[in-house]
């Protein structure tokens, strides 16, 4: 929907266009940064358990604290971004991010990383509610799909990559840091993604006036933070009766939300009129089903590959390596892919993913749960080229038909959206197949996964295309 409106970030200087890629490594660095300790931290539980005497709800806490503090800052994040400027409010948080990793790493206890932890969430948060605004402002239409390969490319990398590191630095144990290492291993990085950006970084603010709204940061939070918790608690304990209220209860004040939104006279952190947008809503609904899918699967099949076929979770590794290869291959043809065929790439990439998936859940059922690595490789290399290419060029497709005003306002939706996509697809998991631990419930596992992502492959077409013939 084209609006004739002024634009929400002030234009770039002269020349800020050359420097548009040494800020775009800068946040890069930050994306790496903010995604990696996502995962990092579960292969340094075991050393920070032992270290400080967690038990296990302090462990839990050290993993959810950071993800709920994340998800829990986007919205009103994004909305300061746009009313104090989008450079200002990015250098701010990688400072702040920077400085509460290093308090992670001198955490002296299990409840002092907590607290860390948490105020390290709400500060990846920060830097990640500006990154769309600042990639769609910095960059011409015709680059967006490329940028947001690298984009989607980095943030996938990352988040794989975070068991591998986290392992390699713990066995390196650099000065006796031990644990302490998959913290303070943000302070260079953080200061050189400040030195980048503080140098090359030139968006301004937003033109519109108005406050920060506190009635709905306090709603959006409190939903949030109920619905994400709760779900956690689902991938613990399975569907008992407490998370399942929480569940309902987050859902209702959501939608008190989205009233309080549409009748608030002062700027809303969710405007509803981005999904008057065909490209934005099917894309909203994509999304949200994309990261639930893409969580649930690497989550399953590592179960499946560990639990069931006996795999070493370093033989898994490398059984899932080629997979991570075919997604990273996917991504870098995506651009070119999608300014051949627009939509139809999408939809052809996750449909084949979810072909693949079948064929593979096939292929367990016919050798009954044993996997032969020589004949597995390829089609698993296969299978990712079909996530890297609906994965990354999916936002860009979904935002094309937006306004850099509107573009502007999705800075912090997007990226909320993608976070509940992934807290369902593992409450979901842990409800279908985590009760389970065999061949049959991995199976059934499998052929949903498939099934949904063909139908997903569906609903992409009903995405308005862009081709750039």
């Amino acid at each position: 929907m084209t609006e004739a409106v002024a634009p929400a970030v002030t234009p770039p200087p002269a020349g800020a266009r050359h420097g548009a890629w040494p800020a775009f490594a800068g946040c890069l660095i930050a994306v790496f940064m903010q995604m990696i300790d996502v995962t990092i931290v579960n292969t340094a539980l075991p050393s920070i358990t032992a270290d400080l005497g967690a038990s296990a709800a302090q462990q839990l806490l050290v993993v959810t604290g950071y993800s709920l503090a994340f998800a829990c800052t986007l919205l009103p994040a994004a909305r300061l971004g746009a009313m104090f400027g989008r450079r200002w409010m990015f250098l701010g948080s990688v400072v702040a991010f920077t400085v509460a990793s290093m308090w992670c790493g001198i955490s002296g206890s299990a409840a002092e990383l907590i607290a860390a932890r948490v105020v390290q969430g709400v500060c990846g948060g920060a830097m990640a509610a500006q990154t769309i605004a600042i990639l769609t402002a910095s960059f011409p239409r015709s680059r967006h799909p490329l940028v947001f390969a690298v984009y989607g490319g980095t943030a996938g990398f990352a988040g794989m990559l975070g068991p591998i590191v986290g392992g390699a630095l713990i066995t390196a144990n650099i000065a006796g840091s031990g644990w302490h290492s998959v913290f303070l291993i943000n302070v260079p990085l953080g200061a050189l993604a400040f030195a980048l950006a503080f140098r090359w970084l030139h968006v301004g603010a937003s033109g519109r006036r108005g406050g920060l709204d506190p009635a709905g940061v306090v709603l959006s939070t409190v939903s949030l933070f109920l619905l994400l918790s709760a779900l956690a608690s689902v991938q613990q304990d399975g569907w008992r009766p407490v998370p399942a209220l929480g569940v309902l209860v987050a859902l209702g004040i959501g939608v008190g939300f989205l009233v309080q939104q549409r009748c608030s006279t002062l700027e809303p952190l969710v405007r509803l009129a981005l999904f008057e947008d065909r490209g934005f809503a099917v894309g909203s609904i994509l999304v949200t089903l994309f990261f639930g899918l893409f969580t649930a699967f690497v989550f399953a099949i590592s179960i499946t590959l560990q639990d069931i076929v006996g795999f070493s979770p370093l033989r898994t590794g490398i059984t899932m390596t080629p997979f991570a290869l075919g997604a990273g291959a996917g991504a870098l043809v995506s651009p070119w892919l999608v300014g051949r065929w627009g939509a139809r790439a999408l939809a052809v990439g996750i449909a084949w993913f979810g072909v693949c998936v079948a064929i593979g859940a096939g292929y367990l059922w016919w050798t009954g749960g044993t996997v032969d690595l020589r004949i597995a490789l390829g089609p698993i290399f296969v299978a990712g080229i079909g996530v890297g290419v609906f994965g990354v060029q999916l936002p860009p497709m979904m935002l094309a038909g937006l306004s850099q005003r509107r573009m502007d306002d999705a800075s912090g939706l997007l990226p909320t959206i993608e976070q509940v996509g992934n807290g369902l697809g593992l409450a979901l998991l842990s409800a279908v197949f985590f009760r389970a631990h065999t061949l049959g419930g991995a199976l059934a596992m499998f052929a949903a996964v498939a099934v949904l992502a063909l139908a997903m492959g569906g609903l992409a077409l009903a995405l308005p295309s862009h081709e750039r013939r």
